[in-house]
């Protein structure tokens, strides 16, 4: 931790340095990115895995028209940074700013936003050129990031600006869980599914990124990024420069991306699960890993999978799988963890001797 925060410390101070001497091209090459924004795709062709998309974004592209979009899937698969990457090919650095109006879930987006903010931006009406000669298309982006956030009324004003607007307006909706958005406007945009990217496009992407920033790392540093980032390519470029930072010249190993993820260690969760297999009442005791400081939720998610995995009986996965719903359930109405652990490892340790 303390080499976590020298490095930062460092790396601040630095461009500090460079201000007094340098003129404002050396401060501009001074300033740190996180990764996750230094490689975000700059055009639609660099989104990773998702085919479909790309390729019905880069016909509408070459006709120069968009309908309006509902981008959905689980978080860090490419959906903002696909659009973002769209309206930059459609509309140049320079009319990016001008044409493209993005509203987070931390900005305020209740009814009253819906009808002032993105109104007003709606009904502006724009040329169909850009500064460097080339063809433009005479419509504006709004792009509702988290849109299942939103609320109920708020996504319904939306329905007669959609439709009002639609000849200087695409809206691009993207949002987590689809169920979240009313059906009126579901049915007035082309939806998307987002996959989870696939181990070896993760793979891909992330020893891509080492290469450029001449990191160390082993096959089973990056094999376990993938392994905890779940399909999610922004936590595990996250992962990775926070993996960077705390091991500066040294590689990159298995032990350090456990160790930066919060995971529970393979081990023992294995050594948790010979317990419930072997071991004793007053074992499984003094064996309860929420002592160690790993939170309650992470290891059921672990423990689930082990026990996925193992060679059990349909009955016995099904008692046991049972017991963790009920656990996970009291450990949502906040419950005390390591009863709850304490409770799962007994019924454990009740179906697997």
């Amino acid at each position: 931790m303390q080499a976590f925060l020298k490095g930062a410390t460092a790396q601040s101070t630095k461009p500090q340095k460079d201000k007094a001497t340098a003129g404002p091209s050396t401060e501009k090459k001074a300033k740190a990115v996180p990764w996750v924004e230094k490689y975000r795709p700059k055009c639609v062709d660099e989104v990773a895995f998702q085919e479909e998309v790309v390729a019905v974004l880069k016909k509408s592209l070459e006709g120069a028209d968009l309908p309006n979009l509902l981008f959905y899937g689980p978080p860090g698969t490419g959906k903002t940074s696909t659009i973002l990457a769209a309206a930059r090919e459609l509309f140049g650095p320079e009319l990016y700013r001008q044409r493209v109006l993005e509203l987070n879930a931390s900005d305020e987006r209740g009814i009253q936003v819906v009808r002032e903010k993105v109104k007003n931006f709606a009904q502006l009406t724009v040329a169909g050129t850009r500064p460097d000669g080339k063809p433009c298309p005479p419509f504006k982006i709004i792009i509702l990031d988290e849109a299942d956030s939103m609320t109920a009324p708020a996504q319904a004003a939306l329905r007669r600006t959609m439709e009002k607007e639609s000849r200087t307006t695409r809206f691009c909706l993207i949002c987590n869980y689809i169920s979240r958005i009313i059906e009126p406007l579901t049915s007035r945009c082309s939806k998307f599914r987002f996959k989870p990217l696939a181990n070896q496009i993760q793979e891909e992407r992330l020893l891509d990124i080492c290469e450029k920033e001449n990191l160390k790392y082993t096959k089973e540093g990056i094999t376990a990024l993938v392994r905890v980032s779940e399909g999610d390519l922004r936590k595990a470029i996250t992962f990775l420069q926070s993996a960077a930072r705390l091991n500066v010249d040294k590689e990159i190993t298995e032990h350090a991306i456990i160790e930066i993820a919060g995971v529970v260690p393979p081990k023992v969760i294995d050594n948790l699960l010979n317990i419930c297999f072997r071991g004793t009442f007053e074992k499984l005791e003094v064996a309860n890993v929420v002592d160690e400081g790993y939170a309650a939720t992470q290891i059921l998610s672990q423990l689930h999978e082990a026990i996925i995995e193992q060679d059990l009986s349909d009955k016995q996965k099904s008692a046991i799988t049972e017991k963790m719903a009920v656990v996970d359930k009291c450990l949502t109405d906040g419950a005390d963890e390591y009863l709850q652990m304490l409770s799962l490892s007994c019924t454990m340790h009740y179906n697997l001797t």
